[in-house]
């Protein structure tokens, strides 16, 4: 890291560097896209994947958090500040055109806490609509009723967006059009079984060729970050699974590594083989809606009904155990909340043969089709520079030929004690986005394997002390979800509710990109290609 710490330096000589558990460098804002473009192109530290944009209020100014890595060595993290003491105008420059993440991070953190970012081609709100009141992330937001009234009138939608760039005058504000005076725009959602959830596609056509999509989003926002401001730790549990509700045991076994490795809670072996049990469990159910509503989207009905008839059998060993069945509520901050069924051991080991052979059946049903076949090959193109710059993950990244299993690169719990291939194709279409998942129930049935019969004795749960306060100081935690990337982010005042909690959502990362692969596409393509990118909405509401 010095040969980083003197190219921070060179480009920014008054960076503040500090040493925390990952280096992090404060800078002014008006240092801030030089170095962002310094550490992004330069050979020797390419960091090239933005994971994350936060913003918090500090207090007495906002600051704005980019946490990234590197694709040639994704253990390698680094923490870049930058800050506004501005509160009544805030304003920083935009890192959008570095890394196309930023470009709905940026909007999500301009509507929570009123940051506009000079130079952001689209400044609107991403989750609020245009007309909310006040800025809900501040801490002296008022959510009375009497500040910011319900508004249930339906006004149109925009067909501009709003930008700020720096003029002979200052910063000035204009309009861009969204879409062109002759193009046909059809709305696909918020209501609409393709879109897997609520979400909305502002589709501009040519004819039946996609030239434009307008993603819209926050129709089930709920405000979970805002929340757990006022909450204790373990109440904030059940938020993470209301995120990918499909990754919800995913979900929640990362806040409680936070919180634990935050506190010094040490869990015990059993608990770590017994959480990576249940995380493969999730993931092979997960893949399994994703292939079964795939296939459905794409006219084959018989392979959804298949998927769901499997996927019910590790609903009922989910349920003997954890008494749920998509929500487990299985994880809590020192172990899990119970011990493994008498039968947890038997069933699992009966499920892995069966699955098996119901993959064959799978390739048998439908990969071969030849209606499949011309569907997904050579449809929506995601190339690997675009999938890092948009910070894609999970198996849509790694069809697209980036290495990005964290289960490999970091691992965390029982991991590292196993063997299991990641899967990796090149080709960055439909079709090997759906082929990844189906190769990836075949490592987790791999891993089940080798660590069914390897469940170490003793305690399932270490006592905690009744309120947990995390020392002050910022922590991060990131896992591999079944749908990529899932990070948690935890500002700590040494209360026993946290200043700034930030979900890094794998999902929004998916979403952003769709409007970059759909280009060129036919309208009958975008429910084969948003099937394949298995997005989850209340995964980017939050």
């Amino acid at each position: 890291m010095e040969a980083i710490k003197q190219l921070i330096l060179a480009t920014a000589p008054e960076a503040v560097l500090e040493e925390k558990a990952h280096l992090t460098v404060t800078v002014a804002p008006d240092d801030l896209r030089a170095l962002a473009t310094a550490l992004k192109n330069d050979p020797a530290s390419r960091f090239d994947f933005l994971i994350q944009l936060t913003g918090v209020d500090e207090g007495e100014n906002f600051s704005v958090i980019y946490f990234m890595t590197s694709t040639d060595d994704m253990t390698r993290q680094l923490v870049v500040k930058t800050y506004t003491t501005d509160r009544e105008n805030p304003v920083l420059p935009t890192v959008s055109d570095i890394w196309g993440t930023a470009l709905l991070n940026e909007r999500e953190v301009f509507g929570f806490l009123g940051i506009r970012f000079i130079g952001h081609p689209d400044m609107r709100h991403l989750f609020l609509t245009e007309r909310w009141k006040g800025y809900p992330l501040r801490k002296d937001y008022d959510a009375s009723r009497e500040a910011n009234p319900v508004d249930v009138t339906s006004y149109p939608m925009s067909d501009h967006s709003e930008t700020w760039v720096k003029g002979k005058d200052g910063i000035q504000h204009e309009k861009i059009q969204l879409f062109e005076e002759d193009d046909y725009v059809l709305n696909i959602g918020p209501q609409h079984p393709a879109t897997h959830g609520v979400l909305h596609f502002r589709t501009a056509l040519d004819g039946e060729i996609i030239k434009k999509i307008d993603v819209n989003c926050g129709y089930i926002h709920r405000g979970i970050e805002k929340l757990s401001e006022g909450l204790t730790y373990p109440q904030i549990l059940h938020f993470t699974d209301r995120l990918d509700y499909l990754s919800a045991h995913i979900n929640r076994h990362a806040l409680c590594i936070c919180v634990e490795k935050a506190a010094g809670i040490e869990v015990t072996d059993r608990t770590e083989v017994i959480r990576t049990i249940m995380d493969e469990l999730t993931r092979i159910t997960s893949h399994l809606l994703s292939w079964a509503t795939m296939c459905m989207d794409m006219g084959a009905l018989t392979a959804f009904i298949y998927g769901m008839r499997d996927r019910e059998k590790i609903m009922d060993i989910f349920e003997e155990t954890t008494g749920g069945r998509l929500i487990q509520n299985y994880n809590v901050i020192g172990g899990v909340m119970a011990d493994l069924h008498p039968d947890f051991q038997r069933k699992v080991k009966a499920f892995i043969p069966y699955m098996r052979e119901k993959l064959k059946e799978y390739h048998q049903l439908y990969t071969g089709n030849v209606i499949a076949v011309n569907r997904m090959i050579g449809v929506g193109v995601l190339s690997k520079e675009t999938a890092i710059s948009y910070a894609v993950s999970g198996p849509v990244g790694r069809a697209s030929g980036l290495s990005c299993d964290l289960r490999k690169i970091m691992p965390y719990s029982a991991y590292g004690k196993v063997e299991f291939k990641e899967i990796v194709r090149h080709e960055g279409d439909c079709m090997a986005r759906y082929l990844n998942r189906l190769d990836e129930i075949e490592e987790s049935l791999h891993i089940l394997e080798q660590l069914i019969d390897a469940i170490p004795e003793g305690e399932y749960c270490v006592k905690t002390k009744p309120i947990i306060r995390l020392p002050e100081g910022e922590y991060f935690q990131r896992v591999e979800a079944a749908r990529g990337e899932f990070g948690v982010y935890i500002q700590s005042r040494g209360d026993k509710t946290p200043w700034r909690l930030k979900f890094r959502s794998p999902s929004m990362a998916l979403v952003s990109v769709m409007d970059t692969i759909c280009r060129g596409a036919k309208v009958a393509d975008l429910v084969t290609i948003g099937g394949s990118m298995d997005y989850v909405i209340p995964d980017i509401d939050r």
